[in-house]
């Protein structure tokens, strides 16, 4: 990977609470989901829901359900994605690991399907996210909400379940915060033999 990838992916990219007033077209949403729809998850499984939620009615519900101080941040935002997961998203596996028999392997385990729905998506929600920051957007992901409330005004009668929420624009990055430092290598891992 090209250091120019590298810086833009992850050394200059950061979580922006602050948006420029510029849109974001719902193309260039089909096409960040159309590039991280090909990173990998266990068995292929894809338990990753994404909604895009603009101003009115939505947002206004979403708004009712962020944490207070996630509400302007989220408020000014052109688009917010509430990242969720399928819980039965096994009954896709048929068309998405037609190799074996996979839907077996979850549809009398509600535990392990819904673990590996969480699991999984949450790796779809990371990739998201790199996809996003590689096409030119910034992100704000937050997990300060109200998971009942947002499951209650956008899945209520589905098998979707809430998991993070996600600002996308362009962000202001005069109004951003000094970069906060992160862990060493020998902090945070181990090599064993």
């Amino acid at each position: 990977m090209s250091q120019v990838r590298i810086e833009k992916l992850f050394h200059e990219a950061r979580t922006h609470n602050e948006w420029l007033n510029k849109p974001v077209s719902d193309d260039l949403l089909k096409q960040i989901y159309d590039i991280m729809k090909w990173a990998p998850t266990s068995a292929n499984s894809s338990p990753g829901r994404f909604v895009f939620v603009r101003p009115g009615a939505a947002k206004d519900k979403l708004l009712a359900a962020m944490a207070p101080g996630n509400v302007e941040k989220t408020k000014s935002a052109p688009v917010t994605a509430i990242f969720a997961h399928d819980s039965a998203f096994f009954e896709k596996l048929p068309k998405l690991f037609p190799q074996t028999d996979a839907k077996s392997w979850f549809s009398g385990n509600p535990v392990l399907a819904e673990a590996t729905a969480v699991h999984n998506a949450v790796l779809q929600e990371a990739y998201f996210i790199l996809a996003a920051r590689a096409v030119g957007l910034d992100c704000g992901p937050m997990a300060g909400f109200d998971k009942e409330k947002v499951d209650a005004a956008f899945f209520a009668g589905t098998t979707w379940r809430s998991d993070l929420v996600c600002n996308l624009g362009y962000g202001d990055k005069a109004k951003l915060f000094p970069r906060n430092p992160r862990l060493d290598f020998a902090e945070a891992c181990r090599i064993v033999t």
